[in-house]
């Protein structure tokens, strides 16, 4: 995973609230064995809405999604957070994510910033507004700003979710950098113990 510090770019507004996993990408998407190629599955049922907000070119090659409170609730699927990532999205920026779809973005390079519901309302009112809208996401100041319009709002992000991104940190890298103590655990194992190497 690369680091992520800022994602910066044009957002799209997704003004619906309590947006689930399913509709972020359909279940008829899962079987795919690979992390990518789910872009095209992206609010796939959705998307046949011919005024849907994707559909709209001023908002072809945005980076950021602005969505309403409640996004990424219903089930585990990582599959969500691929799909979001795949189709060219760098954050998204929510009063309220689904714990599980907050975790799995962090863990994909995903940035989930939690704004409060006013700042919420703000942030999805200029980017309707105004399409052209630069918006950044700053991981390290834990800011979303959108100086055009007057907008510097921070965001909640954990300690250690902050720092997977900046570090660029997936599961394996965290688990390697504890490399040297588990390879101090494994010389004290008692050798009658199941093992993963021969």
């Amino acid at each position: 995973m690369e680091p992520v510090r800022i994602v910066a770019g044009r957002a799209v507004p997704l003004n619906r609230s309590d947006v689930d996993t399913d509709q972020i990408i359909p279940s008829e998407w899962l079987k795919r064995i690979e992390r990518t190629g789910f872009g095209a599955g992206l609010f796939a049922e959705w998307r046949d809405d011919p005024g849907f907000v994707l559909n709209d070119p001023d908002h072809a090659g945005a980076t950021i999604l602005v969505a309403g409170p409640n996004f990424g609730t219903g089930s585990s699927r990582e599959h969500a957070v691929w799909a979001l990532v795949d189709y060219g999205f760098g954050a998204v920026v929510s009063p309220r994510f689904g714990d599980i779809f907050r975790s799995n973005s962090t863990r994909s390079g995903l940035v989930p910033a939690e704004v409060s519901d006013e700042d919420g309302r703000a942030i999805l009112e200029a980017v309707s507004a105004d399409p052209s809208l630069e918006i950044v996401v700053d991981v390290e100041r834990r800011l979303v700003e959108a100086p055009a319009v007057g907008i510097s709002v921070r965001f909640r992000l954990d300690d250690d979710a902050r720092d997977r991104l900046l570090r660029g940190l997936d599961d394996i890298d965290v688990t390697a950098e504890h490399a040297s103590d588990i390879d101090a655990y494994e010389v004290q194992r008692p050798r009658w113990l199941p093992s993963v190497t021969p």
